[in-house]
């Protein structure tokens, strides 16, 4: 017998045997049988009281049911590993890939040391205007109808 077909037969026997209709089923099976060697006339009796063919039926099904169980849970647990290999083995890539990410982003913020930023500039026009303020030179705006050939009060003064 294939191991993998006799693997799938035992959990969907272990599986139908955890429901309530399995457990519904077993309990009218019992119920009947109690009855009928209890209440039926002696003579179609086949178990009397007590009940020793029921209870061998009981264990019988219990001598079958406990391995297929036991095989059910231990394929589920051969398939928990694989899943938990392969878990790990992604958890292990989405922590290379976030490491590399975050190399990166510090890359970029020290290569952006390097390069002249909005606030940077306006400082140094700062830093440059306030120089030209202490030494009293300080360029006019350009005047705004100054055409080409025409100077500007700047170009005067300079």
């Amino acid at each position: 017998m294939d191991p993998e077909i006799f693997g799938a037969f035992a959990e969907r026997f272990a599986r139908f045997m955890g429901t309530a209709r399995f457990l519904v089923w077993m309990t009218i099976f019992v119920a009947v049988w109690l009855l009928w060697n209890t209440v039926a006339p002696t003579s179609v009796r086949f178990d009397p009281y007590a009940f020793i063919f029921l209870t061998l039926m009981l264990s019988l099904q219990a001598s079958y049911a406990a391995p297929l169980i036991l095989l059910a849970q231990n394929r589920q647990a051969d398939r928990d590993k694989v899943q938990m290999e392969q878990d790990r083995s992604s958890n292990e890539r989405n922590l290379a890939d976030t490491e590399f990410l975050t190399r990166e982003v510090a890359a970029l913020r020290i290569a952006m040391r390097d390069v002249a930023t909005r606030d940077f500039i306006r400082s140094e026009f700062r830093t440059l205007l306030e120089d030209m303020d202490e030494r009293g030179w300080r360029p006019s705006p350009p005047a705004e109808s100054a055409g080409p050939g025409q100077a500007s009060r700047g170009d005067a003064e300079g």
